[in-house]
């Protein structure tokens, strides 16, 4: 099951339904299946909360995911912080809208078990980004 909830923000305006086929589609290009995810928007004060209690760091960022995955199904609680999304979809002079479903599927793809923080592995994630979009694109 994928939820989404808020925390001291608005529901950001997505298709929550378009948006739960696509999680599922991904997840299938990887061989996974999806089991509870459970998407978190929040405002800067509370990513900032999240990341200095769980994470131990003491600044904000668009999203943390907390992988709860068992063997090929999907799991886990991914905070995505909708202040830092827009400040970045500024930055990189894209839509708001752009930039959140690219944080939405970075933390799927995080489920799925690829990461951004070792040697070459941020380009790894980068093209699986960009194939996840374009995944996205074809379906709306």
């Amino acid at each position: 099951m994928i939820l989404y909830n808020v925390v001291n923000t608005e529901m950001p305006s997505i298709n929550q339904q378009k948006v739960s086929e696509w999680v599922r589609e991904v997840a299938a290009s990887y061989q996974r299946h999806v089991g509870d995810i459970n998407f978190i928007f929040v405002d800067d004060e509370e990513i900032l909360r999240v990341n200095r209690e769980f994470i131990g760091h003491d600044y904000y960022t668009d999203h943390i995911g907390f992988d709860y995955s068992s063997g090929t199904t999907i799991s886990g609680d991914i905070y995505i912080g909708v202040d830092t999304v827009l400040t970045n979809s500024q930055k990189l002079g894209c839509a708001y809208t752009e930039e959140l479903h690219r944080v939405i599927i970075h933390g799927v793809l995080h489920l799925c078990g690829i990461d951004d923080k070792g040697p070459g592995e941020r380009a790894i994630m980068e093209a699986a980004e960009d194939k996840a979009l374009k995944l996205w694109k074809n379906s709306i």
